[in-house]
């Protein structure tokens, strides 16, 4: 098969390697459509991965072709009896169309027991940990499958990595209808939270982007234009302040993860309002006292946020995705700008890594 392979830091080659053999518990994918995610470009330009030689990407589904040894039981061991649409007992997973959770948790921890899987400390994962879908072919635990119906694309269900770590956020801010919500960064989370926030009916949301294709993306989605800031052009903390009275965002969604939008976070956030932490922090982050203060004097609420529960249950947040996608309630293919066949993926890297063309979200198929 053809893959990408991550040889080290900055060592990236596309190339013929073997095709993976399902061992117990597996199947093996048939790579149908994969995302880049902006966590891939420090992995296979600056940081490295956990592993070398590795094969990048964890935004991906595809098309079952063989079950290892006991898949197909630990499948429907798996399976949610409260889905209406879940496959009879006696069906292979063969030829089943299937999103992926690349989340592998240990299932020993005390986290894991609670079906909290998201929070295992011993947890490996696809694309950084062991081999991920920037290939033709990939390895995929069979109780990381989730199935799609045919009324939800490739690409769509390429995206329900992204679109559960948004609805993970939305879902942890315990929201009510009448905050002020500000997003402060509209990269592909930023955007597909925005996305979710409308659809669960919240209107009042200000967002803050620095890229116009961000503004373009957000508009085109129902923001009002009244509603967006360029950080570029205007100072963000006092836009904020002017749209809300001077009170601040009841509820701040950080989705940048630098130094300075964290503490606009915190100089920006209404009294006993909330901050959830979305973005990968770039680097240390540290808070100027005067900022730390209001923390204590504001008496705010700092809330973190990591990837998304898959229990397989019908109110897991890929479940809650899953709904919306198969009733044509939410629409991520919007936020598509760049699609390329695997041979060309490397071009979209190179493009989210030199910045050379302004992007929302960039797509591989096959």
């Amino acid at each position: 098969m053809n893959a990408y392979i991550l040889h080290e830091i900055n060592q990236l080659t596309y190339k013929q390697t073997d095709r993976p053999i399902p061992g117990p518990g597996e199947v093996l994918l048939q790579v149908k459509a994969a995302g880049i995610c902006g966590s891939d470009i420090p992995r296979i330009y600056r940081t490295g991965a956990h592993i070398h030689p590795l094969i990048p990407g964890h935004e991906f589904s595809g098309i079952v072709i063989k079950a290892g040894e006991q898949a197909d039981v630990i499948y429907r061991e798996h399976l949610s009896v409260s889905r209406r649409d879940c496959p009879s007992q006696s069906e292979p997973l063969t030829g089943k169309r299937m999103g992926v959770f690349p989340l592998i948790p240990c299932g020993c921890c005390s986290q894991c027991r609670e079906g909290r899987y998201e929070l295992c400390r011993t947890y490996s994962y696809l694309g950084s940990r062991r081999n991920g879908g920037f290939a033709e072919f990939a390895l995929v635990p069979a109780a990381n499958l989730i199935e799609i119906p045919k009324s939800v694309s490739f690409e769509e269900a390429a995206m329900l990595e992204p679109m559960a770590v948004a609805v993970h956020a939305m879902r942890r801010a315990n929201l009510t209808p009448s905050d002020t919500i500000a997003i402060c960064g509209l990269g592909t989370i930023g955007l597909l939270l925005l996305l979710f926030l409308q659809e669960a009916g919240f209107s009042n949301i200000l967002a803050i982007g620095n890229k116009h294709i961000q503004q373009q993306l957000a508009i085109q989605n129902g923001l009002p234009e009244a509603c967006y800031c360029d950080s570029r052009q205007q100072n963000a903390g006092e836009w904020l302040m002017e749209q809300t009275g001077g009170q601040g965002a009841s509820t701040f969604f950080e989705c940048v993860g630098k130094e300075e939008t964290a503490s606009l976070a915190v100089d920006s956030t209404a009294p006993e309002g909330q901050i959830v932490l979305v973005g990968n922090p770039h680097s240390d982050i540290g808070l100027e006292q005067d900022i730390y203060w209001k923390i204590l004097r504001n008496q705010l609420t700092i809330r973190g946020t990591w990837n998304s529960s898959f229990t397989h249950s019908a109110d897991d947040d890929w479940h809650y995705v899953l709904n919306r996608l198969e009733q044509k309630r939410i629409r991520p293919g919007c936020l598509i700008t760049h699609r390329f066949s695997l041979a060309e993926l490397e071009r979209g890297m190179h493009i989210m890594r030199d910045k050379s063309e302004e992007y929302g979200k960039i797509m591989g198929s096959l």
